[in-house]
This record gives structure tokens, C-alpha cells and sequence, in this order.
């Protein structure tokens, strides 16, 4: 037998949902590769965007995925969570490529970036200031869109708005 893809062609409804899940994500999981076992790790992190969309995280010097992401930038973030009730898989969930751009409190954009996440995570006022925090920026090159079964799609950076 022939196989088929799962893949469906990408369409304004898949963009939609993919935007919206970047948009309103507020923790998502980063994957990296840690330099001291070179093997994959996963770390939950807080989750925010760029006044451009480009999702962003506020991430201290002292965790281990911000080591590895200075050793090699190549990283995946994986947004969307389950609904209070049904089958989580269910759910969509968006996996974004990325590549790690740090952005120091040395740079120029720092402001710009601190008063936009304070906007939408105010909480992290009780730490942005402290001197071992950066924002790192998670540029997208490939997404990964699973709206649930049978909702598979594969996104660019300019499906998803970037």
C-alpha cells in the first residue's frame, strides 16, 4: 500500500490557530541539547513574544537551558496546553525550530522588551531587574502544528506571521 502523508496542506485556519497559540502562550517547553552530555533536555520556561510576534523568553544566566542555548542556539519550543477536560492529545499544540538570540541588558532593545513582557506577565517584575536575566528571542525557522487528530500541518515562518 502507498503511504500517505499526515500532513494536510497548509491553510488560513491552520495559520490562525498557530498564531493564536504563540500569541497567548505564557509558558511553553524549550527543547536543547545540554553541552555536558550531549543529549536532548527539556525545560519548561516562561513564554512571551516581541511587540513583533516573535516568541521570547525572560531566562536567568544560572539555569542549565540557557548554557546550553549559548553553547548551540538550535532549540525547539513546544506551546499549547491541554483543556481542562477530554483527551489532552486532543488539544492542539505548536512545536516550533528555533534559533536563540540573547538579547542583554546591554542592548538597546532591552527596554523596549522589559516593559512589553512586563505587559503581559507582570509577575516577573519581582525578578527582570535582578543582573543574571536576559531575554532570549526564539526565532522560528520551521513550525510544527498538530490541531489534533488528524490536524497535522508543517509551517514557515511566514504562515506564522514572522
Amino acid at each position: 500500500m502507498p503511504e500517505t502523508s499526515p500532513i494536510r496542506p497548509t491553510n488560513d485556519e491552520a495559520r490562525a490557530l498557530a498564531r493564536e497559540l504563540i500569541d497567548t502562550a505564557r509558558f511553553g517547553a524549550i527543547g536543547v541539547q545540554d553541552p555536558e552530555t550531549n543529549t536532548p533536555m527539556v525545560s519548561r520556561i516562561a513564554v512571551g513574544t516581541t511587540p513583533e510576534g516573535t516568541p521570547l523568553s525572560l531566562i536567568s544566566d544560572l539555569s542549565h537551558h540557557t548554557k546550553a542555548l549559548r553553547t548551540d542556539p538550535r532549540c525547539s519550543l513546544l506551546v499549547g496546553e491541554p483543556g481542562a477536560k477530554g483527551d489532552p492529545l486532543t488539544h492542539p499544540r505548536l512545536t516550533l525550530q528555533c534559533t536563540a538570540g540573547f538579547v542583554t541588558r546591554e542592548d538597546g532593545a532591552f527596554v523596549t522588551l522589559r516593559e512589553h513582557y512586563l505587559s503581559t506577565h507582570p509577575k516577573a517584575k519581582l525578578y527582570i531587574d535582578f543582573g543574571d536575566f536576559n531575554f532570549v528571542t526564539l526565532t522560528p525557522n520551521i513550525a510544527h502544528l498538530n490541531g489534533g487528530f488528524g490536524k497535522a500541518f508543517t509551517l514557515t515562518r511566514e504562515d506564522i506571521g514572522l
